[in-house]
């Protein structure tokens, strides 16, 4: 795992919705070099009437490692030069593609190898694609107030730490939660799905978490029950798998420094998020992910994440062993209170 966080220092956040990803420069289409808000012709990957592989109990098998380091270069938020422009121009797409071929070259020729990064150029500028702007949505009274309150080592300018409750669930090794782990980091990106008759388990690398997804009807818990992830129930709309997640503690944020092109490193969430999430099997290799999320008591209006992911059962798993020898919590909060008792004469 360390070669392969190490590979990734200097990643930009730039572009990524359900579309495939651009031809390398110079090949495919030539489209106009001014951008429009519909798709390029040379995007259409998926087949609308491509019929999904299915499970030997009748299901759509959506199972494989789907990664979503493609989209590391692509910003949960929209940079504001693109306004409501959800592709980019072939001429844009053209100098990622260099970039990235670059990039590539530096770590291929380096002492280490391999980075974390796919060599596919996304053409969203965006993973949220709803609002138009492609910018997350803004926070009500009640939810500003909540993220006055948020304690994190990510904070800008916190610098006093006395307890574990002036971390975060993600300083902590406990969850990166959700929304946040359906989202790129800059390593451990890998999603593993496995399928049973009536489940869909979603494996995550970062974090080590598994979704345990029942899709029989089986009623929800008590709503008195929280978890840090959310409780999940799907079901089968025709090809597309339809997850839906409540019953949330409250205790982790819609969004984290981690996520490449968040607008904060933390935005609140509370026991009312709700997120709908739909995964359909649109190519042999591919997937289209869209995910809805709502939270009335601090978010404004709900907002719209989308992305297609790839098939790539080469991709290597590593164990996320967070906890173990992990001594970060302790030492801050030894050197802020050093610090506090020690002041700089």
């Amino acid at each position: 795992m360390i070669r392969r966080i190490l590979a990734l220092g200097g990643i930009s956040i730039a572009v990524a919705l359900a579309q495939a990803p651009a031809p390398p420069a110079g090949q495919g289409k030539k489209a106009p070099a001014a951008a429009s808000k519909t798709a390029p012709k040379t995007v259409a990957k998926s087949d609308a009437k491509f019929t999904p592989p299915k499970t030997p109990w009748g299901e759509p098998d959506l199972q494989g490692i789907w990664p979503l380091n493609h989209l590391i270069a692509v910003g949960l938020e929209r940079p504001k030069q693109y306004g409501d422009r959800l592709y980019l121009s072939e001429d844009e797409i053209a100098k990622a593609q260099a970039n990235l071929d670059a990039r590539n070259k530096r770590f291929e020729s380096g002492p280490i190898p391999q980075a974390d990064v796919s060599k596919r150029v996304m053409r969203q500028t965006s993973l949220i694609v709803d609002p138009p702007n492609g910018h997350f949505p803004e926070l009500t009274e009640y939810g500003k107030k909540l993220q006055a309150d948020m304690r994190s080592s990510y904070r800008p300018g916190e610098t006093v730490f006395d307890s574990i409750d002036d971390f975060s669930a993600w300083d902590r090794c406990i969850t990166r939660g959700m929304p946040v782990s359906m989202e790129p980091r800059n390593y451990n990106n890998g999603i593993r799905i496995m399928q049973s008759p009536g489940y869909v388990i979603i494996v995550l690398e970062m974090a080590h978490e598994a979704r345990v997804i029942p899709t029989t009807g089986m009623p929800p818990l008590d709503s008195t029950i929280k978890q840090w992830m959310g409780e999940s129930r799907g079901h089968w709309e025709g090809n597309t798998l339809v997850v839906e997640t409540t019953n949330f503690n409250g205790l982790v944020g819609e969004t984290s420094a981690g996520v490449p092109g968040s607008p904060r490193p933390m935005e609140p969430e509370t026991e009312g998020l709700h997120i709908v999430e739909r995964f359909t099997r649109t190519a042999a290799d591919t997937i289209e992910f869209k995910m809805t999320i709502s939270d009335p008591t601090v978010l404004v209006t709900p907002y719209t994440v989308a992305y297609p992911m790839y098939l790539d059962n080469t991709y290597e798993m590593f164990e996320y062993a967070c906890h173990e020898g992990n001594t970060a919590v302790r030492n801050y909060i030894e050197t802020s209170r050093y610090e506090r008792t020690h002041p700089k004469k």
